[in-house]
């Protein structure tokens, strides 16, 4: 997980889990100070101010969500206790006010400030330096909140920058590696290719040269081979690289059951003389049926999808469609079509990929295979 998700989870956990219990000591000790005002005087309050100010404190937990609302009700309730005879401290008022400038729009705080002061001017603790001082003391805490959820923004941003850099620079690299690993392959091919012919000219003649030179062919085999198991493990990521060998167009039937056993009902029909077809090829096409029918479970919703494979005299053509309604292709951040569009180019065929006309999403694909005798 980078460092943009970590932030995400952890600002989720914590709007998730708000401080539930902060809110009910705060509301608790407003409660506890004003209801010990109301007995200053030496004298046992009514039970309706000491019920208004109890209530009044309940209400306190509802101020994240409904400050305003929250704030006059606890002004409502200091002036009718005021009006009942009683001098009541303010103090929910002072928290309310206090978490309207913390979590609100700075013009909604500013609104209720100017009355609030005014209304409980005369109160012995809300009063206007007093509901001045909570409201400069929420206002700085909403603003070093957002700075600091700026600065992990920002940080995130570099981060993502810096992983895109590194992603463009490794790529750039495996590039390289990937023209010199033709440049040796090629080399290495081209000079088993001549030491064959040469040992298939004098095997009845001189047998003898014909077995050194095959000599000279299988050692030059066995570096070019180790040479290119090393550099897949560096194009790997240091990873070493598999041994078994690349799926085919055999192995179809197992990849159609792997999906038919997720939910997702796929009917294969080949049409044609199968052929001996080149490994590039037969990989390209298993790989178009593969992501086709990914993208098919992932994004289409598809409840049936057809594969057909037809050879022809000089090339294959795949076809997969689905009767989906959604988009058919990757989701975001995916890459399925790209990789299909660059395995046709690369083998000099064509692919068509988008809606169907009779509703759902269709890839087809011809990938030539050369002139069959």
């Amino acid at each position: 997980m980078n460092v943009a998700e970590t932030i995400r989870a952890v600002r989720g956990l914590r709007a998730a889990h708000r401080p539930v219990l902060f809110d009910i000591v705060l509301a608790a000790a407003a409660t506890f100070v004003e209801v010990g005002l109301l007995f200053n005087d030496g004298t046992r309050p009514a039970p309706l101010p000491i019920a208004a100010t109890v209530l009044t404190g309940a209400v306190l937990l509802a101020r994240r969500r409904f400050g305003v609302a929250v704030t006059a009700a606890t002004v409502a309730a200091a002036a009718a206790v005021t009006a009942a005879g009683y001098s009541p401290g303010g103090a929910p008022a002072v928290v309310a006010l206090w978490s309207l400038a913390e979590t609100r729009d700075r013009r909604v705080s500013l609104a209720v400030l100017a009355p609030v002061a005014v209304l409980l001017q005369a109160d012995a603790v809300c009063s206007p330096p007093v509901s001045i001082g909570a409201w400069t003391l929420g206002a700085y805490m909403q603003t070093r909140r957002r700075y600091v959820r700026a600065v992990e923004e920002r940080a995130a941003t570099l981060e993502h920058e810096r992983e895109q850099l590194d992603l463009i620079a490794a790529q750039r690299e495996r590039g390289a590696i990937a023209r010199e690993l033709h440049d040796i392959v090629a080399h290495s091919v081209t000079v088993m290719l001549i030491g064959v012919r040469g040992a298939r000219d004098v095997l009845e003649t001189e047998p003898r040269v014909a077995a050194r030179t095959l000599e000279q062919v299988e050692t030059s085999a066995e570096q070019s081979l180790a040479e290119l198991r090393r550099i897949l493990v560096l194009l790997r990521e240091r990873h070493p690289a598999e041994t078994r060998p690349q799926p085919s167009l055999a192995d179809l039937d197992d990849l159609v059951a792997g999906y038919r056993s997720a939910g997702l009902p796929v009917r294969l029909e080949i049409a044609g003389e199968p052929l001996d077809l080149p490994g590039g090829v037969e990989l390209s096409a298993y790989r178009i049926v593969e992501e086709a029918l990914t993208n098919a479970l992932k994004h289409a919703g598809a409840t049936r999808v057809a594969v057909r494979l037809h050879y022809g005299g000089t090339e294959l053509e795949v076809r997969v469609h689905d009767d989906g309604t959604g988009p058919g292709g990757p989701g975001p951040g995916g890459h399925g079509l790209v990789g299909m569009r660059e395995r046709v180019a690369l083998l000099g065929g064509e692919l068509e990929a988008g809606r169907a006309p009779g509703g759902g999403f269709r890839v087809a694909a011809r990938l030539p295979i050369g002139e069959r005798a």
